[in-house]
This record gives structure tokens, sequence and C-alpha cells, in this order.
């Protein structure tokens, strides 16, 4: 191999590092975000759920006991309250719903984790001399082309991520000019 096959070598283990590190804090500040949407859709049918139960299971008995605990003038109150709060709910629990779905972030999860993994084992390939460089290159660009949503970290920035709050991490290496967050250990 010579110094500037050596050398090319490494600008790719470097690509393929960097490209890691997106892969990575695009699935950690995905996949948070994604749990958020799901839980609330869950949270939000269920409340909507409860809302509708007393009226239905307890009939007008149901809407005339809340009425007078609550020393409303109109038992008609209780029903345009409940009603109201189900439609609420039922409106955010459909919204969030479809947020999840049109976010498809399940499905860019695994892509990016797979593409991660594929890319851990061209980077070790490389690493140990098991493939040649023409080869490795095509292999790193099958595997990126895969995954066109996930955005690349300047190259700056990356190896600069907090692994325990990588989001946070990147807003203050953006906000003070690439450098890293405290915690980091980085310069």
């Amino acid at each position: 191999m010579t110094v500037e096959d050596g050398d090319r070598r490494d600008l790719l283990l470097t690509r393929i590092q960097a490209r890691r590190e997106s892969i990575a804090q695009f699935v950690a500040d995905l996949r948070p975000r994604g749990n958020r949407l799901a839980n609330l859709s869950i949270v939000a049918s269920a409340l909507g759920v409860v809302l509708t139960a007393g009226p239905a299971l307890g009939g007008p008995g149901f809407a005339d006991g809340v009425q007078a605990g609550l020393s409303l003038p109109r038992s008609s109150l209780v029903w345009q309250v409940l009603c109201l709060a189900a439609l609420v709910v039922s409106v955010v629990s459909a919204v969030a719903a479809n947020l999840v779905k049109r976010q498809d972030a399940v499905a860019r999860i695994s892509a990016a984790e797979a593409c991660g993994a594929e890319l851990e084992g061209l980077q070790t390939a490389l690493e140990f001399d098991q493939v040649t460089l023409p080869v490795a290159v095509t292999l790193y660009q099958d595997a990126i082309t895969k995954i066109p949503f996930v955005p690349e970290l300047p190259q700056e920035r990356t190896g600069r991520v907090d692994p325990a709050r990588p989001s946070r991490a990147l807003a203050a290496a953006i906000a003070d000019g690439g450098v890293g967050h405290p915690s980091a250990g980085a310069p």
C-alpha cells in the first residue's frame, strides 16, 4: 500500500466514523420524540375513554350526581364539559398518532441502526485490511444511500457528542461555534 493509498484509507475511515456519529445522533434525537408522540396518543385515547365512560355507564343519574356535587345549575353543563373535554383529547390523540405515522420514526430508526451496523463492519474490515479501498468506497456509498434522511454532522463537530445528553451536547456545540459540551471532555 502506498502512502497515498494509506491517506485515502484514513480519509475513508474518518468519513465512516463521522457518518456513524451522525447516525447515533439522529437515533438519539428521533427515538425519544417518537416515544413521546406515541405515549401522548395512548394517554389521550385513554382520557377520552374515561371522560365518556361516566355518562355512558351512569346515564342521567351520573350527570345529576355530578351536578349536585359541584353545585351546578343544570346537569347539561356536566354533559357539555365532558363532551368538550373528550373532543379535545380525541383530537390530540388523532394528531399525535398521525404525526408518529408521518415521521415513520420506527422505520427510520431501524434503517439508520442497520446502516450504522454496516458501517461498523466496513470500518472494522478496513482497519484490518480485509477489503480493498475501491470496494470499501462502493460499500460506503451503498450504505449511506439507504439513509438520505440522516443529516451529516459538520466536520468540526464530530467526535464531540456527549453520549449521555446528545441533543444538549449538539446544541452546545452549535451555540459555542464547535466547542463541545463540557461533560464530553472536549478541549
